[in-house]
C-alpha cells in the first residue's frame, strides 16, 4: 500500500512540526512555571518535552523566544477569554466588570505557572522585561477601551483614560504577584472583588 508523501503515521510534516511546537511550549510552560524549581534552560525544555536540541531550534531561534511566546499566548488567552466574558455577561456595568475581571483572575490563578511566568518570573529575565511591559500596556489598552464601552460620555477621556488604567492593571498585577509569592492573604475570588469594585470606582467621572 502506498504512503503519501511527506506523511507519517497520518501526520503531514507540518502538522508534526505544529505538534512538536505546541509540546515544546507546554514543556516551557512547565519548566519555566514550576515554583521553586531550577532556572529554565533548553536543555531542561527539551527533557520535559520529550525532545531533542534540534527540535527546539525548529520552533524558536533561543531560550527568549519559547518564554516570549509562552507568554504571548498566555496574553491571547486572557484577552480572548475577558472579552468573550464581557460579550455575554448579563447585567449593568458593575457585573459586567466583575465578570470580565474575575475571568481574567481565574486565569492567571486556575493555572499558577501562568501567573508566575507572565507577571513575575518574567521580571528576572533582561530580555523579557521588555515584553512584560508591551503586554501590561495591551491589558491597559483593553480596560481603558471597555471602560468607554461600560461608561461612555461619563469615562475619563484620553489621556486621563490611559493612566488609570494603566494604575489599574499595574495594582491587580501586584495583586497577583502578592497572591502567587503568599504575602497577600486573600483568595482569587476576593481579588476579583477588589480589583473590580477598585475599577468601578476609578474608570469614570
Amino acid at each position: 500500500m502506498a504512503v503519501k508523501a511527506g506523511t507519517y503515521r497520518g501526520m503531514s510534516a507540518e502538522q508534526r512540526r505544529t505538534e512538536r511546537r505546541s509540546r515544546l511550549l507546554d514543556a516551557t510552560l512547565e519548566v519555566w512555571g514550576r515554583e521553586g524549581g531550577p532556572p529554565v534552560t533548553m536543555t531542561r525544555i527539551c527533557v520535559e518535552a520529550g525532545l531533542t536540541e534540534r527540535y527546539f531550534y525548529e520552533s524558536f531561534d533561543g531560550l527568549d523566544a519559547a518564554l516570549i511566546a509562552v507568554m504571548d499566548g498566555i496574553a491571547d488567552e486572557i484577552e480572548e477569554r475577558t472579552v468573550t466574558v464581557l460579550d455575554r455577561a448579563a447585567g449593568g456595568p458593575a457585573e459586567r466588570v466583575r465578570a470580565g475581571i474575575g475571568e481574567f483572575i481565574r486565569i492567571l490563578t486556575e493555572d499558577p505557572r501562568k501567573g508566575r511566568v507572565t507577571i513575575v518570573e518574567s521580571m528576572a529575565v533582561e530580555a523579557l522585561r521588555v515584553r512584560r511591559a508591551e503586554l501590561l500596556r495591551r491589558f491597559a489598552d483593553l480596560a481603558a477601551h471597555e471602560a468607554r464601552e461600560l461608561y461612555g460620555l461619563e469615562a475619563w477621556s484620553e489621556p486621563e483614560g490611559q493612566m488609570v488604567a494603566t494604575m489599574f492593571i499595574g495594582g491587580v498585577a501586584e495583586l497577583v504577584t502578592g497572591w502567587i509569592e503568599g504575602t497577600v492573604e486573600a483568595n482569587p475570588e476576593q481579588i476579583a472583588d477588589a480589583a473590580a469594585h477598585h475599577f468601578v470606582a476609578t474608570a469614570h467621572r
